[in-house]
């Protein structure tokens, strides 16, 4: 069975430029073992970044031997539900695309929080779920 989405349907690409996901495969699958937590597809900001940087997360710096490029404004990447929902507790949320965002991404963040960050409203919102 294919891996589903927050929408639910088929997960989809997230970025392959630079390529994201913990398996470094273009999605934010968790995979056959089910806890990889890279599941929210972001469109990274600078205030994200500076965000992550001052919590200890350095999205920017390259760590080649992580396959890591480091990290620019307009870059898609998987990135952590609970780094994510950090940052919207802090109010520098990076902007979601929920149709390559993992479902298990719910498991950590409320569907209205991604919904509310949305850059891929689906024609038909109500997909989401309830707003709370």
């Amino acid at each position: 069975m294919s891996e589903r989405n927050v929408l639910g349907s088929v997960l989809q690409l997230c970025g392959d430029d630079p390529v994201t996901g913990i398996y470094r495969d273009g999605t934010c699958a968790v995979g056959p073992d089910g806890i990889a937590t890279h599941t929210i597809c972001v469109v990274v900001t600078p205030e994200f970044l500076a965000h992550q940087r001052a919590v200890g997360n350095d999205l920017l710096t390259p760590r080649p031997e992580y396959r890591f490029p480091g990290l620019h404004p307009g870059d898609r990447w998987c990135v952590v539900a609970v780094r994510w929902r950090q940052a919207y507790e802090a109010g520098a949320a990076a902007p979601v695309v929920l149709a390559a965002t993992h479902e298990r991404a719910l498991d950590v963040v409320p569907v209205a929080w991604l919904r509310e960050h949305a850059i891929d409203v689906p024609d038909d919102p109500g997909v989401l779920g309830p707003a709370d």
